[in-house]
C-alpha cells in the first residue's frame, strides 16, 4: 500500500502530461476538498481558485506562460489568486464563523482588522499571496496522495491573466498548479539537499 511519504518520492514537478487521461471529476473535488480544507491566517482564506479547463482560454494563458506545453496539455489548470479585499473577507468570515451572528465575534473582528487592514496595501497582498501558498501546497499533497500528476507553476505574467480570466480588480494570479497523468510513466530520481542542510536543531 502507497503511504504518503512515498507518494511524496514519486510525485514530481510533470512536463508533459498525457492529454488522452483525463483526471475523473470525483478525483478533482478531492483536490478542491484540500485545498478548501488548508489552514489560513485566522481562517479567512484570503484567495480563490479559478480551475481552467476550457481549450480556448488554456491556449491564451499559455501564450501568457511563456508557452509552457503544460498550461495547455494538463487536464485541468488550477490557477491560484490572493484576494485584496480583506476587509470585506474579515467581515464575511466572522458572519461564517459566527452562525450569522457577527456582534458576538466583534472584538476578535477588531483584532484582525487592527493586525492586518494596518498595513500597507503591498504588504498585505503579499501577505494575501503567503497565505495563497499554504493552499497550492495541500493541493499538490492532494495531487500526490490520490496518484495524480501535477506541477507548480510561476512562469507566467500576472496582469495578462489577470486579464484572460476577467478577474476582478481585489483578486490577483499569483502561481498555477497544472493538473493530469505524465505522459512517462517512470519517476526521475529526485535531487534534494540532506536534512543537515535543511534543518537545524536548537
Amino acid at each position: 500500500m502507497n503511504t504518503f511519504l512515498s507518494q511524496l518520492d514519486w510525485r514530481y514537478a510533470t512536463k508533459s502530461f498525457d492529454t488522452t487521461k483525463p483526471v475523473p471529476e470525483d478525483t478533482l473535488a478531492k483536490i478542491e476538498l484540500a485545498i478548501q480544507m488548508a489552514p489560513t491566517a485566522f481562517g479567512i482564506q484570503p484567495y480563490h481558485i479559478v480551475m481552467v479547463k476550457d481549450p480556448a482560454l488554456r491556449a491564451a494563458l499559455k501564450d501568457a506562460s511563456y508557452s509552457q506545453s503544460q498550461v495547455a496539455e494538463a487536464s485541468a489548470l488550477f490557477v491560484f489568486c490572493a484576494r485584496t479585499d480583506i476587509n470585506d473577507r474579515i467581515d464575511a468570515y466572522l458572519d461564517l464563523a459566527s452562525g450569522g451572528k457577527p456582534e458576538t465575534l466583534a472584538v476578535y473582528g477588531e483584532m484582525m482588522k487592527g493586525g492586518l487592514l494596518s498595513r500597507p496595501d503591498e504588504a498585505l497582498e503579499a501577505w494575501a499571496a503567503r497565505q495563497t501558498y499554504i493552499a497550492l501546497g495541500f493541493g499538490l499533497a492532494a495531487c500526490a496522495e490520490l496518484g495524480v500528476d501535477s506541477c507548480p507553476m510561476e512562469g507566467f505574467d500576472p496582469k495578462k491573466v489577470d486579464a484572460i480570466l476577467k478577474l476582478p480588480e481585489y483578486i490577483k494570479s499569483v502561481a498555477y498548479i497544472a493538473i493530469g497523468y505524465r505522459k512517462d510513466p517512470s519517476t526521475p530520481p529526485k535531487a534534494r539537499f540532506t536534512k543537515s542542510d535543511l534543518f537545524t536543531e536548537k
